[in-house]
């Protein structure tokens, strides 16, 4: 076989792709085993400092000192700064009782670890940013507006759904680990009410930042996701694959408040869904319905009636506008003239 042939062979480029995926799961592997390392040694630093300043009555000179000296020593890296020292002392001293998260702290970079021991002082808290970064692969900015947006108080509201009805309690438990109360919309820029199709378009163009929001295994299939019935069309405004609980994701985007009739278009997506797109190894298909406003009565009710699992959250827009996005955003006159096409 010449050369020309073995580089077009499907199995040499199948043989390619394997080797491909090795090395670049190597260099994961390598990147968190050096930061695990990395954190272990500020830990270290940080107990040196304190334990000695306990036991010889060093005052803060100490620090500034051992900062020169390792300057001096190690070319002047930014990493044994003073401010840098005082961070690791602070590390130690703030997660030296708490074992978990001691634990926990060595699972994300060191820029995240600052962000956090900066920001957030409850240590239930802590442990929430800390997990969420390190299992949906947050970067610092993204972690900064998660906790500007309160992420956690809004984990903490009760989430509705009929996941433990129309699921096996396994995955019922699961799906419920997916789904949020309220999911906040902030990184659209948008900071009043806009049509659906255009709420729709602006994600789309932002979707790493909302596959980040929705959360840990998603992946995005499609907008507009058509399906038919009878000769008819009908379209999901969003697909996504949950690899965690193996099952598709349907999501609806309605930018007024819940309507019953919600839940029985999305029930009804959900039957389209799992007889004409679902896999044979997957999991049945699950609906999220994303409202501006809802009525947790109404939507208990409404869910009652509806035979696949789905849930019902809220989201949030961002209260200020970015200068950059004021030029581009419609007027609120515009919008209702649009609108008003819309109806016509």
């Amino acid at each position: 076989m010449s050369e020309n042939r073995i580089i077009l062979d499907k199995t040499y480029l199948n043989f390619l792709n394997e080797i491909k995926s090795k090395i670049i799961s190597a260099r994961i592997q390598s990147s968190r085993q050096l930061n695990k390392q990395l954190i272990k040694l500020y830990w270290d630093i940080g107990r040196g400092i304190v334990e000695r300043q306990e036991k010889y009555k060093w005052g803060n000179a100490v620090v500034e000192r051992l900062a020169v000296d390792l300057s001096v020593e190690f070319n002047g890296v930014a990493g044994y700064s003073v401010q840098n020292l005082w961070r690791m002392r602070l590390l130690y001293l703030e997660y030296k009782d708490n074992l978990k998260l001691a634990q926990l702290v060595r699972e994300i970079p060191w820029g995240h670890n600052i962000v956090i021991l900066q920001m957030i002082k409850d240590a239930k808290e802590r442990e929430y940013y800390i997990k969420s970064s390190r299992d949906m692969g947050w970067s610092r900015n993204v972690l900064l507006n998660q906790i500007k947006a309160g992420a956690y108080q809004l984990s903490l509201r009760k989430k509705q759904h009929n996941f433990e009805k129309a699921l096996p309690v396994h995955l019922s438990e699961q799906a419920d680990e997916s789904l949020k109360s309220v999911y906040s919309l902030d990184f659209l820029g948008i900071t009043r009410p806009v049509l659906e199709r255009e709420l729709e378009k602006r994600l789309i163009e932002k979707i790493k930042h909302f596959l980040l929001e929705l959360g840990s295994g998603f992946s995005f299939i499609g907008n507009q996701y058509r399906l038919e019935l009878d000769g008819t069309e009908y379209f999901v405004d969003l697909l996504f694959f949950n690899r965690k609980i193996k099952s598709l994701v349907a999501v609806e985007l309605k930018t007024g408040r819940f309507q019953p009739e919600y839940a029985g278009k999305m029930d009804f997506y959900l039957h389209l869904l799992n007889e004409q797109t679902r896999l044979k190894d997957e999991n049945p298909p699950i609906g999220i319905i994303l409202c501006a406003d809802k009525s947790n009565i109404t939507v208990e009710y409404a869910l009652r009636s509806v035979k696949n699992p789905m849930g019902v959250s809220q989201y949030n827009l961002t209260t200020k506008l970015p200068a950059e996005l004021k030029k581009v955003l419609p007027s609120e006159k515009e919008m209702k003239n649009q609108l008003l096409e819309e109806i016509k």
